[in-house]
């Protein structure tokens, strides 16, 4: 670690603490040469690695964004997605793996959108799983059903 005030590259640790979130750890160290303080926050970087290979850092945004077209006319509110998107960021971080195929994310979607709106929920799986028929959204439809997330005037 460098020290930013006069950038050697030897610095002490003074403290160590789990920051309030538990997702991360906050130092205090003090650089020997020029004996200034400064603090560190390490976190751990989720990233996204994409069919094609490109991996990209996580963004709960992205998840809100898609999450939204497919929420688009039904009755969820910005609360609603925020809440989806920390649910989402949560249950990946919580995998412990910082590297996730960008199939598990949408997986990590699928489950908090069904108990939210099983509309949107249809609309987001139908790109996601690529349905190709008719008969795709009425096995997924029934799927709903048989597993108690939806009746059928939520449909």
């Amino acid at each position: 670690m460098h020290c930013p005030f006069c950038r050697n590259t030897d610095t002490r640790v003074l403290d160590s603490r789990v920051a309030e979130d538990g997702k991360s750890i906050r130092r205090r160290r003090q650089c020997p040469a020029c004996e200034r303080r400064f603090t560190t926050l390490e976190q751990m970087q989720l990233v996204v690695v994409k069919r094609s290979g490109v991996v990209e850092p996580f963004s709960r945004e992205k998840v809100i964004t898609g999450v939204a077209k497919a929420c688009k006319g039904r009755p969820v509110s910005e609360a609603d997605l925020a809440r989806l998107g920390q649910q989402v960021e949560e249950k990946l971080r919580a995998s412990g793996v910082s590297e996730i195929p960008a199939d598990e994310v949408g997986l990590a979607i699928l489950g908090p959108l069904s108990e939210l709106d099983a509309v949107a929920y249809l609309r987001f799986a139908s790109v996601y799983k690529h349905y190709d028929s008719v008969d795709d959204f009425a096995a997924e439809i029934e799927n709903l059903r048989s597993n108690s997330l939806v009746t059928s005037d939520q449909l």
